[in-house]
């Protein structure tokens, strides 16, 4: 009866892990590729003249892209704190690229995913409030080179990045494409999933480029594709900086301050950010058919995204620093592989935010969505599904650290504040006192958005009409209850994105909606 009983245990236990094992196998694999300060509209399918973006183009045509997805904040650590636990800045109370240690939140998407089987790994740049204990495998690339380089040729590229470039290039770059952070980062990205393939455990991949980002350089034959003399003109220029609050004007002397050529360089900087919006592109298109020739495109899902924008020229601006403008709030979005419905190659027209992917993977793979979340699942509309049209109607972005505004006049000099270093041009300064300070928060609904400050101050665009944001309409009586519903809006996002944790953890019960929806009607 014992050796009965025993075979017996054995029996339903192989039985369960083999249950456990097939569950697992059928959960999709995950990638999310990355990019960092990418440009929304710089792409063929919302317009733009030049083939900067064909490959992802011909996805998101073929899948689903979103031209109204937004970020959190305009700033790197924000932004991707965001997308790893669905909460917004304000919450996860990293506002700024150096709050990451204060990282706030329940259960983040690395849990979830752990706990549900997969595998994981970080192939690029971090910049979030991730470490190397987070991923079964780790290989970190930043600005300046991969993280700790071994070979001869990462040396050489770190010393290039470091040493020479810094903020700018103006000559093709000497870094020949198959050193290129992102080729290189593709390459090992297909040599782990590759290895991946063949296991029984789902798995997921951040693919993480620190391009288009600063420092410009580009090698050929992307510094020859966008030329000056290719390049369609920009919308605005530096008169259109009149029409911008202060510090707009703040980061144009700063740019002037710390790149004094800048007018004279900037088509050429154009120029080499598209080339390397190019590169990442032809570098994408080897990542997606390496997987199908291993035979996991079908299942694995793809997100395509980036962290926030850049002005790449606009306002006579380059980076990012001041405002809420779509050229740096907007992101491009495309999701691609498994589950993904196809409804033709137009856009989905909701509004949805970068902190809607965690629940969204939730959903995904049959997951709770953890208390905490902000974000909203989109998967019931990414698969062709119902949804609730008001719950995506409008988005909001946040900016800003909080305390009072500095204004130019302040005693702060843009040395004293650290905006400024010695020797290296146009580095990493654009986000300082100036452009940070202070509090304000966005909202887009329909072709309206509306911007609002701690002081009161607000702005009203038609962006169909304004893209670039210069007509003002906040004071215009005939707006005034186009106004009063988008600060309405605002209003009901501010309410709604109040931090629920800690939950009550006596008597009261806390109520969520399916899939994180607030409206389900």
């Amino acid at each position: 009866m014992i050796m009965d009983k025993k075979f017996t245990l054995m029996t339903v236990f192989a039985g369960m892990t083999c249950a456990v094992s097939e569950a697992r196998s059928a959960l999709p694999n995950i990638v999310i590729i990355m990019s960092d300060q990418q440009r929304a509209d710089l792409c063929g399918r919302e317009g733009f003249p030049l083939e900067i973006t064909p490959f992802v183009d011909s996805l998101a045509y073929r899948n689903a892209w979103f031209d109204k997805a937004y970020t959190s904040m305009p700033a790197s650590s924000p932004a991707r704190c965001s997308m790893f636990t669905g909460r917004y800045p304000s919450v996860t109370d990293v506002r700024t690229n150096h709050n990451l240690a204060d990282i706030s939140y329940g259960t983040d998407m690395l849990q979830v995913l752990r706990e549900a089987g997969y595998t994981t790994a970080l192939i690029g740049k971090n910049h979030a409030y991730l470490k190397p204990r987070d991923m079964d495998y780790w290989s970190a690339y930043g600005h300046w080179g991969k993280a700790r380089p071994v070979t001869a040729a990462e040396k050489s590229t770190a010393e290039f990045l470091n040493e020479e470039a810094q903020g700018q290039w103006l000559e093709p770059s000497p870094i020949p494409l198959e050193e290129q952070q992102p080729y290189k980062i593709v390459d090992e990205a297909i040599g782990w999933i590759g290895t991946q393939a063949a296991q029984d455990r789902p798995f997921f991949a951040w693919v993480s480029f620190p391009e288009p980002h600063n420092p410009f350089q580009v090698c050929e034959p992307y510094y020859s594709m966008f030329s000056p003399d290719k390049l369609p003109a920009t919308d605005s220029d530096r008169a259109a900086l009149k029409f911008k609050d202060p510090s707009y004007g703040i980061l144009a002397e700063l740019e002037d301050t710390s790149c004094p050529d800048l007018a004279e360089d900037l088509p050429r900087l154009r120029g080499n950010y598209m080339g390397m919006i190019r590169l990442i592109d032809d570098q994408i298109r080897r990542l997606v058919n390496a997987a199908k020739e291993q035979g996991i495109y079908d299942n694995t899902i793809f997100i395509i995204l980036s962290d926030h924008g850049d002005y790449c020229g606009e306002y006579g601006l380059i980076r990012k620093g001041a405002g809420l403008s779509d050229y740096l709030a907007r992101i491009p979005m495309v999701w691609a592989g498994y589950g993904i419905a196809n409804d033709g190659p137009e856009p989905l027209g909701a509004c949805v935010s970068i902190t809607d992917i965690f629940p969204t993977l939730c959903t995904a793979i049959g997951a709770d969505i953890p208390l905490g979340v902000q974000g909203r699942s989109l998967w019931p509309m990414l698969t062709g599904g119902t949804y609730p049209e008001r719950e995506f109607s409008s988005i909001t972005v946040q900016r800003g650290f909080g305390g009072e505004a500095v204004p130019l006049d302040s005693t702060l000099t843009f040395a004293e504040e650290g905006a400024l270093t010695e020797g290296k041009v146009a580095s990493f300064d654009e986000l300082n006192t100036w452009t940070q300070s202070g509090t304000s928060r966005m909202v887009r609904k329909g072709d309206w958005k509306l911007i609002i400050d701690s002081y009161g101050s607000g702005e009203l665009y038609n962006l169909e009409k304004d893209p670039s944001e210069l007509e003002n309409l906040f004071y215009a009586r005939k707006y005034r209850d186009v106004r009063d519903d988008l600060m309405i809006e605002l209003l009901t996002w501010e309410l709604r994105l109040q931090d629920p944790l800690p939950v009550p953890s006596r008597r009261y019960h806390f109520r969520t909606n399916e899939y994180n929806y607030h409206f389900n009607e």
